[in-house]
């Protein structure tokens, strides 16, 4: 069953059909929701009051083709919400964990990442929000535009900022590379 079929579904009150498509989304949503809010409890949170918002408001839906994006937009704008809530909760970053030894050497990859995870909390919710849709999950800065409920050009100002946000962090950023050392470890 395609995509605009379950739309109806559920927009009839089929939970089955909601919850397939819910569960096609739920991944990259959560995904995005992380890189925005930082906090995987507050990601969380976002996404499922996205997906109630979804639920709740999908009568409303006028087009069953734009589903994907009409979902992205509701678990952005709830991500944006959870910020404005808890401006004063500290931020915390889960990194994922390892667990063995790797043959090449992972430093330089933990390090770009913990460098990026650095520079984008620097950022204000709007401007993670447009590097997260734009270069995180590669939408076109048009469909950017159109999750945030936004101009176009307020994107590409937004976006602008943000770079030129991040680039200032990373020159203020005191950050060495760990020296690997034999076995796969870091110093």
């Amino acid at each position: 069953m395609d995509q605009r079929q379950l739309v109806e579904r559920a927009r009839q009150g089929d939970h089955d059909a909601f919850a397939e498509l819910a569960r096609a989304a739920v991944v990259r949503l959560d995904q995005a929701a992380r890189l925005i809010l930082r906090d995987p409890e507050l990601a969380r949170d976002a996404v499922q009051e996205g997906l109630i918002r979804a639920w709740r408001d999908l009568p409303k839906l006028r087009d069953p083709d734009r589903f994907d994006a009409w979902l992205r937009r509701l678990t952005v704008n709830s991500c944006i919400d959870q910020t404005r809530r808890r401006r004063r909760r500290p931020i915390e970053v889960e990194l994922t964990a390892i667990h063995a030894p790797a043959v090449v050497d992972m430093s330089g990859a933990l390090a770009d990442r913990d460098l990026v995870d650095g520079v984008l909390r620097h950022l204000d919710e709007r401007g993670r929000a447009v590097v997260v849709l734009h270069y995180f999950l590669g939408l076109p800065l048009t469909e950017v535009a159109t999750t945030l409920g936004i101009p176009v050009g307020t994107v590409k100002s937004r976006l602008h900022r943000a770079l030129g946000e991040m680039r200032v962090a990373m020159a203020a950023e005191p950050f060495t590379h760990p020296s690997p050392i034999a076995g796969g470890q870091l110093v």
